[in-house]
């Protein structure tokens, strides 16, 4: 009698240890799966220069190893938006046309940052019509801003400083991010938020 209850109080001890691990298993992997499948734009922002901080003066190079100087007074007078991205981001690749059409009307320059193998990020600059957009490589800027989740757009005035900093995957979120700058003319956001009304 005695051995069959210790071995049912053994076989209880046992199940319940398990059914614990496995409860905390599954807590963890709830908690990775909440995080991967947040909106974008809630995402958490890392370290790194933030709104209100200038770019320190550095140069970076082209995917066709060209010196591109980023930081401090921009040459041309605009402002600048950078745009980080990979070449194994779709989301990348759906946004860059908006990025594009943005900073055309807004007479800013578009610079894009590429996080990953090299060789990756040449193959993308081959196959996708950036129209004289710099594609850069730059460890040093990458750790400067600390990014996390692609696509970051950094938004920057003529004198470096930035003005925006945030994920952004559509037009009305790059519109927003650009609305930052004092000259930004941006119609479609009016029109946008009109027909939200």
């Amino acid at each position: 009698m005695l051995t069959v209850l210790t071995v049912s109080t053994l076989f209880l001890t046992v199940c319940i240890l398990a059914l614990g691990l496995a409860v905390f298993v599954l807590a963890r992997q709830i908690g990775v799966l909440h995080e991967r499948l947040a909106p974008i734009g809630l995402q958490p922002v890392l370290a790194g220069l933030q709104v209100g901080q200038a770019i320190p003066q550095l140069t970076a190079r082209t995917v066709q190893d060209t010196p591109f100087r980023i930081g401090g007074t921009n040459p041309g007078g605009r402002p600048m938006l950078l745009m980080f991205v990979s070449a194994d981001c779709p989301v990348c690749k759906r946004a860059l046309p908006f990025a594009q059409s943005v900073t055309q009307a807004n007479n800013i320059d578009l610079v894009l940052v590429g996080e990953g193998e090299v060789a990756a990020l040449v193959a993308m600059a081959n196959r996708t019509a950036l129209n004289g957009v710099p594609l850069l490589i730059s460890n040093e800027l990458l750790l400067l801003m600390q990014i996390g989740r692609l696509p970051t757009i950094v938004v920057l005035s003529q004198d470096g400083v930035i003005t925006a900093r945030d994920v952004a995957s559509n037009r009305r979120e790059i519109e927003t991010l650009v609305a930052t700058l004092p000259q930004a003319r941006l119609p479609q956001i009016k029109e946008s938020l009109h027909a939200a009304v």
